[in-house]
C-alpha cells in the first residue's frame, strides 16, 4: 500500500480519460501485453482503474505492473 502522498502523486499522473497501453502484468487474468485501455480513475490505495478495450477491468498496481500513457496527457 502506498502512502497518502504517493497516492496523491499517482492521482495527478493518471486521470480519467487518459489512454494507456499495458506493458507488464503478472496475473493469470491479465489482458495481453500491448492491450490499450482508458483510465477510469485511481482508487484510495493507488491502483489505477483501467477499462481495457478487451472488456477486462483489472486494475494496475504500479509497483508490480507497468503501463505507458498513449494519449490524453494534461497540458
Amino acid at each position: 500500500m502506498f502512502s497518502d502522498t504517493k497516492v496523491d502523486v499517482i492521482k495527478k499522473s493518471y486521470f480519467p480519460g487518459m489512454r494507456v497501453r499495458l506493458l507488464k502484468m503478472d496475473d493469470n487474468q491479465a489482458p495481453p501485453i500491448g492491450t490499450e485501455g482508458t483510465v477510469q480513475g485511481v482508487d484510495d490505495i493507488g491502483s489505477v482503474i483501467v477499462a481495457w478495450y478487451t472488456g477486462s477491468r483489472l486494475n494496475v498496481v504500479l509497483d508490480e505492473d507497468e503501463i505507458e500513457v498513449i494519449g490524453g496527457e494534461k497540458l
